[in-house]
């Protein structure tokens, strides 16, 4: 038996996001998701804790959605703000040290940086830009990928069994794989089943909902990073490159966990909900 055990939904991109129990999804994914991002108005790129050296402390933020439209964004000190007042830009900046602007949609031909771990290989899915803080290389891809104006890398939804989880945490128990460290739209749990079993599934089925493979979700650095009681830890990506890299066709070998998927149908899904898959 398959069912939905988790549902998660992150309003403002690369921001930590709420839990839910129930999600309308349609072909824009879960309502309100990946609704904001902030804009560094230096280089023009959205920021993303991919490049943690710059903007690591997006994960202390907590992003809500309080209506269509609107966020709510909580700050460490306790402190909350909405998307929609004059001054959180001013607020976000100071608070991140650096110029940003909080945007509802992405500016034509915006990029993404990303730290490039040595553990995902050579194989680089775009040019090195630079040098991270750490000494790494930082890459630039372009941004929505997903469809032009839209904050998703690849794809609207993203989902993880629990079984995956598991598989990693047995073969790595001196690391935490906490699925908040993959930021999936949808965690499924498998019962009596082994193993990365979503690497083999092309169709999800949750009520009226659809969901068609896309690509397995290769991994970055933001699964390694420390956010609430979870520490950083190097290890979770590497352990992912050990022992789940898969063919990402042109992109080559890619330490992978979870599936990009595209909404075939839309619906409403709810924790608990009986899932089949083929």
């Amino acid at each position: 038996m398959a069912v939905v055990t988790e549902l998660w939904r992150y309003p403002v991109k690369s921001m930590l996001g709420e839990r839910l129990d129930e999600a309308d999804i349609g072909t824009h994914g879960i309502t309100g998701d990946r609704s904001f991002a902030l804009i560094d108005t230096a280089t023009g790129k959205v920021c993303s804790a991919k490049r943690h050296d710059l903007w690591g402390k997006m994960f202390t933020l907590h992003a809500r959605l309080d209506v269509p439209g609107r966020a709510i964004i909580a700050f460490p000190d306790g402190s909350e703000h909405a998307t929609d007042e004059a001054d959180l830009s001013e607020r976000l900046s100071s608070f991140l040290g650096r110029q940003v602007a909080l945007s509802s949609t992405a500016p034509p031909n915006a990029s993404i940086e990303e730290i490039w771990d040595d553990s995902k290989g050579d194989k680089m899915y775009g040019p090195a830009t630079g040098e991270s803080s750490d000494g790494n290389a930082v890459i630039a891809y372009p941004a929505s990928l997903a469809s032009p104006g839209d904050f998703f890398d690849v794809s609207a939804i993203h989902y993880i069994t629990t079984n995956t989880l598991r598989e990693f945490a047995r073969r790595e128990p001196d690391s935490t794989f906490d699925v908040r460290r993959f930021r999936p739209n949808i965690v499924i749990d498998v019962e009596g089943e082994e193993g990365f079993i979503e690497n083999d599934w092309k169709v999800v089925r949750i009520g009226d909902l659809e969901l068609n493979t896309i690509i397995a979700v290769p991994r970055c650095v933001m699964t390694t990073l420390a956010q609430d009681d979870l520490p950083r830890d190097p290890n979770v990506l590497r352990s992912t490159a050990r022992h789940n890299r898969l063919d990402i066709g042109g992109l080559g070998m890619m330490p992978c966990a979870g599936i990009d998927a595209a909404v075939g149908a839309g619906g409403t899904i709810r924790v608990g909900e009986a899932v089949q898959y083929s």
